[in-house]
C-alpha cells in the first residue's frame, strides 16, 4: 500500500518535532510493508488554525488517489476538532483510502479499525440528527410566538437612488451609500426606464411607486436621474 504521512507541530510545542513523528511514522510504515507516497508536514501551525497548507494538499492529493493509505501520530495532530476529524474519514472511506492514528492505534486496514470508524461515523449521524431536530424544533417555537423568521427584506426607497445619481454619484457609490448590492440599484433603474416614468401612465407609475416608494409627485424628476 502507499502511505501518506501527515505531522503538524505548533511553536509552543517543546520536546516534539516533525522528525520524531516522522520516524515513528517510517518505522511503523516498514513494519506494515508499505511504500512512502508523501510526506506533509505543517510546522508552527497551531491546531485550531483553518489554514493549514500541507493538509490541505494532503486532501487535494487524496482526492487524485495519490495514496492508500494515511498515517498519522496522534488524531490532534491532523483534526482541528472531532467533526473536522469525522469529515475528514468520511472523505477517506468514500475515497477508498485508510486511516491509521499511531497513538490511539486506530487502523481502518483492520476489522477493529473499521468497527472504531463505523462507531464514530454512527456518533456523528446521531448528532447531525439532533441539531437538525432541535433547530426545527426552536424554528416551530418562534412561529408559534409570532416571530418573523429569515433575513429581514431591504425596502429600497427609489427616490434615494434618483437624488444620489442627481448629485453625480455613480452606481457602486450609490449601493455602498444604501448598503445594497450594485445590481439591485441598477434593476431599479432599469424597470423605471422600462416603465416609462418620463411620461408614465397613472397606473403604470402607482404600481411602480408603490414597489419602489416613489414620491409620487416626482416621476419625471426620478426618471430622469436614472439615466
Amino acid at each position: 500500500m502507499r502511505a501518506a504521512i501527515y505531522a503538524r507541530v505548533s511553536k509552543t510545542e517543546n520536546g516534539q518535532s516533525p522528525e520524531m513523528q516522522l520516524r515513528d511514522f517510517t518505522e511503523y510504515a516498514k513494519r506494515r510493508s508499505w511504500t512512502a507516497a508523501g510526506e506533509y508536514v505543517d510546522v508552527g501551525i497551531s491546531g485550531a488554525k483553518d489554514e493549514r497548507p500541507e493538509l490541505d494538499r494532503l486532501m487535494a492529493d487524496a482526492h487524485r488517489r495519490r495514496f492508500d493509505v494515511v498515517v498519522v501520530w496522534k488524531f490532534d495532530r491532523f483534526a482541528r476538532s472531532v467533526s473536522h476529524l469525522l469529515r475528514a474519514l468520511e472523505t477517506f472511506d468514500a475515497l477508498g483510502i485508510a486511516f491509521v492514528s499511531l497513538s490511539e492505534q486506530m487502523d481502518t486496514t483492520t476489522p477493529a479499525g473499521r468497527m472504531v470508524f463505523t462507531v464514530l461515523g454512527s456518533v456523528a449521524e446521531l448528532e447531525r440528527s439532533l441539531i437538525v431536530e432541535r433547530v426545527k424544533a426552536g424554528l416551530r417555537n418562534a412561529r408559534a410566538k409570532g416571530k418573523t423568521l429569515g433575513r429581514p427584506k431591504v425596502i429600497l426607497d427609489a427616490s434615494k437612488i434618483a437624488k444620489l445619481r442627481a448629485q453625480g454619484l455613480g452606481w457602486k457609490k450609490i449601493s455602498r451609500e444604501l448598503k445594497v448590492g450594485v445590481g439591485t440599484v441598477l434593476r431599479i433603474a432599469h424597470e423605471a426606464r422600462e416603465s416609462g416614468l418620463e411620461n408614465p401612465s397613472a397606473k403604470t407609475f402607482r404600481t411602480i411607486a408603490r414597489k419602489h416608494r416613489l414620491d409620487l409627485a416626482g416621476g419625471s424628476t426620478v426618471a430622469a436621474a436614472f439615466r
